[in-house]
């Protein structure tokens, strides 16, 4: 049945799965025996989330904490200043990226990282920026392919205060689409229009993308889609593979790695010394 009123609880989003949760933490708390995230240097790290809601805030809160024990957060242009640059990268970094475009990345994210001064890249599925939750209900719930959650994006205004607060404003597609899915000319159409949205209610260059879902082969062409994405105009294409990433790597394939606002700091340590 679908609901009435937008999800706000990570509990509610999640509900169903909190067993699996569970298990699956006890198994990455063995294997992050030994790992540290510090065990080298010269990388930048792309952790990446969809959502903090109402019952995640403060474990975002700690994981910034906990990541800044590690490396220092930097914006997704310096990110890859670093990755293109002529010298080697010294130290470790972190650049925080979100993906979709939901309303608590304004209220509750943002806020957040500004507390710990780092900047954050959010990727907007634009056919969603501004929709209401009455007016648009049909078109939110079809966001998930069961049609059991409705949650409630961004608005315009909302990323205009965000750029104007240091935060990169990027493009995730119009309608959150799977790539690999699409022709040759509908992707380009995917891409053009969605950085044609941002431009024009923002006033500003978009100038980076992230394909939805995100991993290479599966859910885009990777002898296709990075290059559609350079002759769009975007400076980098980001995924949803693992890794770190390091100097001379390829900016339209950024590695980055999925995380729940709520994990445990052993969940960050195993999956960020990969």
């Amino acid at each position: 049945m679908p609901p009435e009123t937008p999800v706000c609880r990570f509990s509610d989003f999640s509900k169903g799965r909190s067993l699996r949760g569970l298990l699956r933490d006890s198994a990455v708390f063995a294997l992050s025996i030994g790992r540290s995230i510090a065990s080298t240097s010269g990388w930048i790290r792309f952790p990446y989330y969809h959502h903090v809601f109402d019952d995640e805030q403060t474990g975002f809160a700690r994981q910034l904490k906990y990541l800044r024990q590690f490396g220092d957060f930097i914006s997704l242009d310096d990110a890859l200043h670093l990755i293109g640059s002529d010298t080697p990268i010294e130290g470790r970094y972190f650049c925080i990226t979100f993906d979709d475009g939901f309303k608590n990345c304004a209220t509750h994210a943002m806020p957040i990282l500004l507390d710990h001064k780092a900047p954050g890249a959010f990727y907007l599925a634009t056919d969603y920026i501004g929709t209401d939750i009455e007016q648009d209900r049909d078109r939110l719930l079809d966001f998930f392919d069961h049609r059991l959650l409705l949650l409630e994006f961004l608005n315009w205004q909302d990323c205009r205060d965000m750029a104007a607060a240091g935060m990169t404003i990027g493009s995730h597609t119009v309608y959150h689409s799977r790539l690999a899915s699409l022709e040759t000319e509908a992707v380009t159409t995917a891409l053009m229009d969605s950085k044609a949205a941002i431009e024009e209610n923002m006033g500003l260059r978009c100038e980076h993308f992230c394909a939805p879902f995100g991993i290479p082969g599966r859910d885009f062409n990777i002898q296709r889609d990075p290059g559609l994405a350079h002759q769009a105009g975007y400076k980098s294409m980001s995924t949803t593979e693992r890794g770190r990433m390091g100097l001379g790597d390829d900016p339209y394939r950024i590695r980055r790695d999925h995380v729940l606002a709520n994990w445990s700091t052993h969940q960050l340590r195993y999956f960020l010394s990969l």
